[in-house]
């Protein structure tokens, strides 16, 4: 079982940055891939970055440029780098974890992010 607890999330005007946290903890032997998702008002769910143990990434292509994503394996945490945020950037921000060997997904609780124009 794995329990994610997100942070960071707020209100920035355009051109802003944000720093989001997804801290896991649990009974796991490791985390493989840890990622943040997006979801804005009436759509579905996207990803927005991903990471995998070994520190391979993959962007969304509308954030490739502007956004980071890192981790620190020792304190199972994922970091999302948000730079030159615009307001469709606006959305709440789900971190997911998905255990080392297996099937099962675990997400966040949400976190709001909200960009001004």
């Amino acid at each position: 079982q794995v329990q994610l607890v997100e942070s960071g999330g707020g209100l920035v005007q355009a051109g802003g940055s944000l720093r989001l946290s997804c801290a896991a903890s649990g009974s796991f032997p490791s985390i493989n891939r840890m990622g943040w998702y997006r979801q804005a008002p009436g759509k579905q769910r996207e990803l927005v970055a991903r990471i995998f143990r070994g520190g391979s990434t993959n962007y969304a292509g509308s954030v490739k440029g502007r956004f980071t994503i890192s981790r620190d394996n020792a304190k199972n945490t994922v970091y999302l780098q948000m730079n030159n945020l615009k307001p469709e950037d606006t959305a709440v921000y789900y971190c997911k974890a998905e255990p080392w060997g297996s099937p099962d997904e675990y997400w966040g609780q949400g976190t709001q992010v909200t960009v001004s124009s």
